[in-house]
């Protein structure tokens, strides 16, 4: 992990400065958009295969099995890892979870019960639910669920898609 200054060195700043004294969300969202926008075309670009990936993974909700991922835009399953974690950053395998857990903790949230999302969200079972919201929170299932932060997420990308792509 980087934190932000270390990859975005003046760029992090000055971002923080205009968020901090941004008066609303949507300024907020306008603000760190723009910087998104700008910064995008300045690295190399994205393989199209990662970037199909990367939307079956998005689509499938982190569903998908990453040998099927690969078999899909025809590359191995090791040439998909390389390709993807040098393009993204994590392997397809650990998106693929970061992606299910999002989606798990938004239903959570909902007040869906932790045995019928696991089963929805494709985990084995509740204890597999249960072993992957602590390892990425440090928090229960319960206490995931009672976390007012996910809501505000909603609140605050109103009007975009959950799990949007671009």
């Amino acid at each position: 992990m980087l934190a932000l200054d270390d990859v975005w060195g003046r760029d992090a700043e000055r971002l923080r400065e205009q968020l901090d004294a941004a008066a609303s969300w949507d300024d907020r969202f306008s603000l760190t958009e723009a910087l998104l926008a700008r910064r995008s075309g300045t690295g190399p670009p994205v393989d199209p295969e990662v970037a199909r990936v990367w939307d079956r993974i998005v689509v499938s909700r982190g569903r998908d099995r990453v040998e099927d991922l690969a078999a899909g835009v025809g590359w191995s399953r090791r040439r998909l890892w390389s390709r993807f974690r040098s393009q993204i950053g994590l392997a397809p395998k650990h998106a693929a979870m970061l992606v299910r857990f999002r989606h798990a903790a938004h239903r959570l949230t909902a007040g869906g019960g932790a045995s019928r999302v696991a089963a929805e969200c494709g985990y084995a079972d509740q204890s597999h639910l249960h072993r992957e919201v602590t390892a990425f929170t440090g928090m229960t299932p319960t206490a995931l669920a009672g976390d007012s932060g996910l809501a505000v997420v909603d609140i605050a990308w109103a009007g975009h898609r959950v799990g949007e792509t671009g």
